[in-house]
């Protein structure tokens, strides 16, 4: 009896003191909640990975179709020297410059292709070398090619009346700006080279309009 009054008191005293066994069923939830989150987390990272992985596929796909299409849409560019156009005959064929002045007189303005493909005026000079400049042919009131006419020595638009000094100067309207400039020169390998004019306008001493 004393035994058990003892044991009864030491159980009472534990009690107080907060030692109280803890039910059979709490380790057990605890357990299964730790292991719970645990696979949650492997779970939501498996899941970043994979999201990761469809991203990437999905944006290298939209490159290798989205590329070739906006390639499509710049300019070409050919030809050696600082990046330069090469300047093309009617057929597509580059011009050479020692072939195309033997084939030219002074003073000749013939038509090739030029910057963007747009058609450029080449100008031998009086001493049979190649001016330093092109003149794009696309008149600036409503964009009709402009032909020259040796005998008048002007460019003359035969849509509305519009006329141009040999340098691509406006000298009648109602053309409002002077035919755009490109510089023009002759690579190693010999091609005749057309490249974008920044610089100042020397007919007009403005910024170029054109760019």
């Amino acid at each position: 009896m004393k035994l058990l009054s003892i044991a009864t008191a030491l159980l009472s005293t534990g009690a107080a003191l907060g030692f109280a066994p803890a039910p059979m069923g709490a380790s057990r939830v605890a357990t299964s909640l730790s292991a719970g989150t645990e696979e949650l987390y492997i779970d939501m990272e498996r899941r970043n990975i994979m999201n990761l992985i469809l991203v990437g596929s999905a944006g290298v796909t939209i490159a290798g179709l989205g590329l070739p299409y906006v390639y499509f849409f710049l300019p070409p560019s050919a030809g050696g020297g600082g990046g330069g156009v090469t300047a093309k005959d009617a057929l597509g064929n580059d011009l050479f410059a020692k072939e195309y002045i033997e084939s030219k007189k002074v003073g000749d303005r013939s038509l090739a292709q030029g910057l963007k493909g747009d058609a450029t005026y080449l100008i031998v000079k009086d001493d049979k070398t190649l001016e330093t400049y092109g003149l794009n042919a696309v008149c600036t009131h409503l964009g009709c090619v402009v032909p020259w006419s040796a005998p008048n020595n002007k460019f003359m638009c035969p849509c509305h009346g519009s006329q141009y000094a040999p340098t691509g100067a406006v000298v009648r309207g109602p053309a409002p700006l002077p035919l755009a400039l490109a510089h023009c020169e002759t690579a190693e390998d010999g091609k005749i080279l057309f490249s974008t004019w920044s610089e100042t306008d020397f007919r007009t001493g403005a910024n170029p309009w054109w760019k």
